[in-house]
């Protein structure tokens, strides 16, 4: 709701004067329109017309203010409904404020001003929640698995069919797969199609938080547990209460800690740290890592329990490496994006360019593919990216000879290549790393060159 929307006010009062000093107040504001009602059986019958606030005498001749709150509340609780009274015992008030009520104004000389008030107040918290909701949209939306996930190779269709088997049940999720090939954005995708989307989606990276706050992070603590726990905190599972927690590095967890990971697990209750008091809790847990679990609990760095309530459906993510052309989709994907964000207009990836980008074999994976074409579009100087636009700069980079079926004299002349290029022309230093002669070398430049 903008500030210069309509909204639709019911107000409901049975004393005529009341009712018109009422709507002249509301009506000083042209973007309110206004309906009046002198019962409130009339009121609760045209609940369907949805208005946006009630103002609600309490002592009406048909209901009580607390009967026909009660009604409005249970056809749509998000009402605000605004008590205006001429009763002024405060065990009335406070019922009703209990029941839902919005504010509860008493009838007397200040009453204009704390209407306007209440008005302003409720107004933008329903435009709050009007944002909340249309966020929320646009979150699942964005996180449909066809809108977050690029790609249509058969590896990543096996991860697809996975994700639709995970967002059927609360079962955990254990997501592994190498630094870069998009963990976190699969957990997203899960929750945001599941039963779970409208609560909250907490992500925790265990590898980011210092070990001796782990526990309070997850957990929470109480005020003056350690020092510097100045006031109360609730943990990461309980603001995670309803919806999805995520544990992203789940490895790199302290062994003492898996223990009471293990427990509230199993237990589906929490105690903070310095507390007493057991919480339940409502989760569904998702954890990834780019470590193989199973080697962890053979070097005794992973509780083997604890591995085995975490492992529950398994999903491995693919390198980028093995994912054929959604190198290219993904590719092209990030190179809109860049455009559009930063208002390059249409640029393109010539042939020769997507040849290169399919022979490179990305250690950083998504994320470093991400990183090289969003540099190439800034470094081209056309609307066309060539190859010398991209470069490769990670300090594992390499190209993968082996990905195109080539004769073994296109990957001698691409290894004498990258050699070359590597060491900076030195033939010498070339021929002494790869064992030839300098002469198949020199060869080689003399064919390049024709």
């Amino acid at each position: 709701m903008s500030s210069n929307e309509s909204i639709k006010i019911f107000i409901v009062e049975d004393d005529p004067v009341y009712l018109k000093f009422l709507n002249y107040v509301i009506g000083l504001n042209p973007d309110h329109e206004i309906k009046t009602f002198s019962n409130g059986n009339d009121a609760l019958n045209a609940l369907h017309e949805r208005p946006s606030i009630i103002t609600l005498d309490y002592s009406l001749p048909d209901k009580s203010g607390e009967e026909i709150l009660k009604e409005i509340k249970d056809f749509d609780s998000n009402i605000p409904v605004i008590i205006v009274s001429g009763q002024e015992e405060i065990g009335i008030a406070v019922q009703l404020l209990k029941l839902g009520a919005y504010d509860y104004i008493i009838k007397d000389e200040e009453t204009k001003e704390r209407l306007e008030y209440a008005l302003t107040n409720a107004k933008r918290n329903i435009n709050l929640v009007n944002e909340i909701n249309t966020l929320k949209q646009e979150i699942s939306e964005k996180y449909e698995f066809g809108n977050s996930i690029i790609g249509n190779s058969p590896a990543i269709k096996r991860v697809f069919d996975l994700m639709k088997k995970a967002i059927k049940t609360n079962i955990t999720i254990s997501i592994t797969g190498e630094t870069g090939t998009g963990k976190e954005l699969v957990a997203k995708g899960i929750h945001y199609n599941s039963a779970r989307k409208k609560k909250p989606f907490i992500p925790v990276n265990l590898a980011a938080i210092p070990r001796e706050l782990v526990e309070s992070e997850l957990f929470g603590h109480e005020k003056g547990s350690f020092t510097g726990a100045i006031t109360r905190r609730i943990g990461k599972f309980e603001e995670a209460s309803g919806g999805t927690i995520f544990l992203d590095e789940i490895a790199e967890m302290d062994l003492n800690l898996q223990a009471k990971l293990l427990r509230v697990i199993q237990e589906r209750e929490v105690t903070r740290v310095g507390g007493n008091s057991i919480i339940p809790i409502d989760v569904r847990l998702l954890v990834a890592t780019h470590k193989n679990l199973a080697d962890e609990v053979k070097k005794g760095n992973f509780r083997e329990d604890l591995y085995y309530r975490l492992l529950g459906l398994p999903i491995q993510l693919p390198p980028l490496r093995e994912r054929d052309t959604d190198i290219i989709l993904l590719a092209k994907h990030f190179l809109s994006s860049f455009c559009i964000e930063n208002d390059l207009g249409d640029l393109s990836l010539e042939r020769e360019t997507q040849e290169k980008l399919l022979r490179y074999h990305y250690p950083g994976n998504i994320r470093e593919l991400k990183s090289v074409i969003e540099l190439s579009a800034v470094m081209c100087n056309d609307n066309v990216i060539l190859p010398e636009d991209i470069n490769f700069n990670s300090p594992k980079s390499e190209e993968n000879f082996t990905y195109q079926e080539l004769s073994l004299k296109e990957y001698n002349d691409r290894i004498i290549d990258h050699f070359l290029k590597k060491y900076d022309n030195n033939v010498l230093k070339v021929a002494d790393v790869l064992d030839i002669g300098k002469s198949t070398i020199y060869r080689y430049l003399k064919e390049k060159t024709i």
